[in-house]
């Protein structure tokens, strides 16, 4: 059995809000000959809940049967200073060797970005343990940030870190991506496409219990549910702006339910107060495990992005997967590049930052017969179990990491 270290500074388990991405890929990487460690921040992203107990630095966790190691970072609130010193901590302290003696000496090291820096000191670790190093593309740093305006373009920050990305691009013996067509941009630097690896993110379908069809018995009012991350790019505003205008034109029978949190939750809210939303409630995230109860209260579950030239490499969102399991129809206000919701029937799609289109698709599901909108429900649940359920991502994953393996010793 080999081991694979995987660094990912926000790796959640299924007792915690958030994507469990690592946590379900580990789950079945032991069939293939594969063990993985999770190295990952003591910090909860947002909702700042901190892991440790005062006074520890780390702490190893067996979450069924898989290693999480937990690095004490510092809570912060909101994308400012605070966010940044929480990224440079955890990178720095990934590299002290006296917590990492808890674990399994690594066969290979995966650096997962949201972040470069995490990427950066998962590049030295291999470095220090003379192992294979891959680089996991979640966000293309610092494309995002200068798309939505934290940076700019010219700016020596966006300079310095577009260098650090080449470099560990450059590095890495291969290059997985949840982005389908991110190898236009990362083929840029220098980087073999043959070297790059589609892997999406998924949902594990066999512990998920699946939600059951809708019924004529359902409640009076539609229930449309939004349960994810209340960040810049989920583009909430959109869909207050969008019930507005249902409110406008009369429409009744609506209920809206937003779970999560997020740095643009409190202005949400006050966004919400000040159209007069009395139907939109604003709820407090639930753990990963509790997801598919919830979403069995959903009439119709609804997602909206903001619109980005960042998409057009593609998108890979957990929240549409979880939908889709559920067997409920979906809303996506989205113009990425590529749609799952389109490709599988599983409900209707808008153009990004349009909530007129988007009241427009809510209206039209409410008045959808029964019928039909469990027909785009079944059709979003097989395509889910059949494309992206997260033992088959595993076999996937599993390839890649033997090929590394495999192509170090070559050398």
């Amino acid at each position: 059995m080999k081991t694979v270290w995987i660094v990912n500074h926000y790796a959640q388990t299924p007792g915690g809000p958030g994507g469990t991405r690592h946590y379900e890929l580990a789950q079945s990487l032991s069939q293939y000959g594969w063990r993985a460690s999770i190295l990952a921040a003591s910090t909860e992203i947002n909702t700042g809940r901190q892991r440790l107990s005062s006074g520890e630095r780390f702490r190893l966790d067996d979450v069924d049967g898989i290693p999480f190691l937990w690095f004490h970072t510092p809570v912060y609130k909101g994308s400012g200073i605070g966010r940044v010193i929480n990224m440079l901590s955890f990178a720095f302290r990934i590299l002290d060797p006296i917590p990492l003696r808890v674990l399994d000496k690594p066969d290979l090291i995966v650096g997962s970005s949201v972040h470069p820096f995490a990427v950066w000191s998962s590049f030295c670790l291999a470095k220090r343990y003379r192992v294979p190093f891959i680089f996991e593309v979640r966000d293309l740093w610092p494309q995002t940030l200068i798309d939505f305006g934290l940076l700019k373009h010219r700016g020596i920050p966006a300079i310095f870190l577009r260098r650090l990305e080449g470099y560990l691009y450059r590095k890495a013996i291969a290059v997985i991506t949840l982005l389908p067509y991110a190898y236009k941009y990362i083929e840029r630097f220098g980087v073999n496409r043959n070297c790059i690896h589609w892997i999406p993110n998924g949902v594990n379908t066999a512990i998920h219990s699946l939600s059951p069809p809708l019924s004529s018995s359902s409640p009076k009012e539609f229930c449309l549910m939004y349960f994810g991350s209340f960040g810049q790019a989920n583009n909430l505003e959109t869909l207050l702006f969008a019930i507005y205008n249902l409110r406008r034109r009369n429409t009744s029978g609506l209920s809206v339910r937003l779970i999560g949190d997020g740095p643009m939750k409190a202005s949400l809210i006050s966004l919400a107060i000040h159209l007069n939303l009395s139907n939109v409630v604003f709820e407090q995230p639930v753990p990963k495990k509790d997801i598919p109860l919830m979403a069995s209260e959903a009439d119709c579950f609804v997602a909206t992005m903001k619109h980005s030239p960042l998409y057009q490499y593609g998108i890979s969102l957990n929240k549409i997967f979880d939908y889709m399991l559920a067997g409920k129809p979906v809303i996506f206000a989205s113009s990425a590049a590529n749609n799952p919701i389109s490709d599988s029937g599983a409900g209707f799609t808008v153009p990004a930052e349009d909530p007129v289109a988007l009241a427009e698709a809510v209206e039209r599901m409410m008045k959808e017969p029964l019928a039909e909108r469990n027909k785009m429900g079944a059709a979003g649940r097989d395509y889910v179990k059949q494309q992206y359920d997260s033992r088959l991502l595993a076999a996937k994953f599993a390839d890649v990491l033997d090929i590394a393996v495999g192509s170090s010793t070559d050398r």
